[in-house]
């Protein structure tokens, strides 16, 4: 692209004169670019496009669900919120449940999620569908069905082609329409990282609402979608991954929780919650404390990924396993103490994970036998819940030993 001569120098110009680049207030002018490649990107000029195959993993610091912010530091700042007062509203910010669900008439309410995060796969179209699947999961969490979609979208358009984008957005359309859902709009911003995501409303009856916090002792859990999507993420950011590995954790991710939550109506599923960034342990604890119960884990029990024990024996973990473990810690009980290498995967921030479901005894092994008959090969029953016996509702791990096949 050949430089338009007199409007960079009417921009630089105004640059100059004001000590400030035009298009980015935290640099001076002449800028770094321009004194490396005599390109000034505020006139119009462009750097040349990376072109050919781009590991998106690769563009940003965190990947995935890691790359939100820790739970003690989003509840610090949520606490300071204004309470909403509209009587219309059955879940809102102050439940923290995985969706906000709003009256309509009758038995009808509105259900609405809003989720995006940095890649966690290297192929942009794979990268959409999972940033689809996982927009709609916290709908299917609360047993709603998805209806509309409005995606946001955040690119580094003067570094990355175009086609990135394009590939993003048409593998999340992809997967909407998989799941019904209509993608009616969106919102796009230049940005320095690849972001992606959507806001997904849904309809939902309010008599079929299955919050988090109505878990009851004599309940077994149920875990949809194996672990470790985290690790292998990370371990693909720095090379250490497969791309077999990363291929197996992309469809993982990229697989809706459809059948999960329309099977987890009939079978009268008294709570559940879509497992994401903060982790099985993290989700787990939020739901026996909103339920005013205790749980029990049996970890030989958890399905992984098959490239799990790989990234646990090579400590291919991700910081933000640690911020999840530290913000969790106070509830959680460790029993058997064999294999405290195991432990991570507890807290292991997944992106587009299962839903964990809790269900009457008499329910659960119908739940998890239909599932498997829809393909559904990594369903297990991983646990309990049981009456608490202090104030606080704890989280008790046993059989700390893993194996491959979950």
């Amino acid at each position: 692209m050949s430089a338009n001569m007199e409007r960079r120098k009417a921009i630089m110009g105004r640059s100059l004169k004001l000590g400030h680049c035009v298009c980015d207030t935290k640099r001076p002018c002449p800028c770094d670019t321009f004194k490396e490649h005599n390109v000034c990107t505020c006139a119009g000029e462009r750097l040349p496009i990376k072109t050919g195959k781009v590991a998106l993993t690769r563009t940003v610091r965190k990947s995935g669900c890691a790359s939100k912010i820790g739970q003690a530091d989003l509840k610090r700042i949520l606490s300071h919120l204004p309470p909403v007062v509209d009587p219309k509203v059955i879940l809102g910010t102050a439940a923290g449940d995985d969706a906000g669900v709003y009256e309509l008439e009758g038995d009808l309410c509105l259900v609405q999620t809003v989720d995006v995060f940095t890649p966690c796969v290297d192929d942009a179209f794979l990268f959409g569908q999972i940033a689809a699947a996982n927009s709609v999961s916290d709908i299917y969490a609360m047993g709603g069905r998805p209806l509309t979609a409005l995606s946001i979208v955040g690119f580094p358009i003067d570094e990355l082609e175009g086609g990135i984008m394009e590939a993003m957005l048409k593998g999340g359309i992809q997967k909407l329409n998989e799941a019904g859902c209509a993608l009616i709009g969106g919102h796009s911003i230049n940005d320095e990282e690849i972001k992606c995501g959507f806001a997904v409303t849904g309809l939902i009856n309010k008599s079929q609402v299955v919050s988090r916090d109505a878990a009851k002792p004599g309940d077994v859990l149920v875990l949809t979608k194996p672990l470790g999507t985290g690790m292998v993420s990370f371990g693909a950011q720095i090379g250490r991954i497969s791309a077999k590995s990363l291929e197996e954790s992309g469809c993982v991710m990229a697989s809706l929780n459809k059948d999960a939550a329309e099977m987890m109506l009939k079978y009268n599923a008294h709570a559940a919650t879509d497992v994401t960034g903060f982790a099985l342990m993290g989700h787990l604890v939020e739901m026996i404390r909103g339920s005013g119960v205790n749980a029990r884990i049996d970890m030989s029990r958890l399905p992984i990924l098959g490239s799990v024990l790989q990234c646990l024996a090579e400590e291919l973990l991700p910081g933000a396993i640690e911020r999840n473990q530290e913000y969790v810690s106070a509830w959680v009980r460790i029993e058997d103490e064999r294999h405290p290498e195991n432990l991570p995967i507890l807290y292991d921030p997944q992106t587009s994970g299962g839903l964990l479901v809790s269900l009457p005894p008499e329910s659960a092994s119908g739940y998890v036998e239909h599932l498997k008959s829809l393909g559904h090969k990594n369903v297990s029953i991983i646990g309990e819940i049981f009456e608490k016996s202090g104030r606080e509702g704890a989280v008790f791990v046993v059989n700390t030993e893993l194996s491959a096949s979950g």
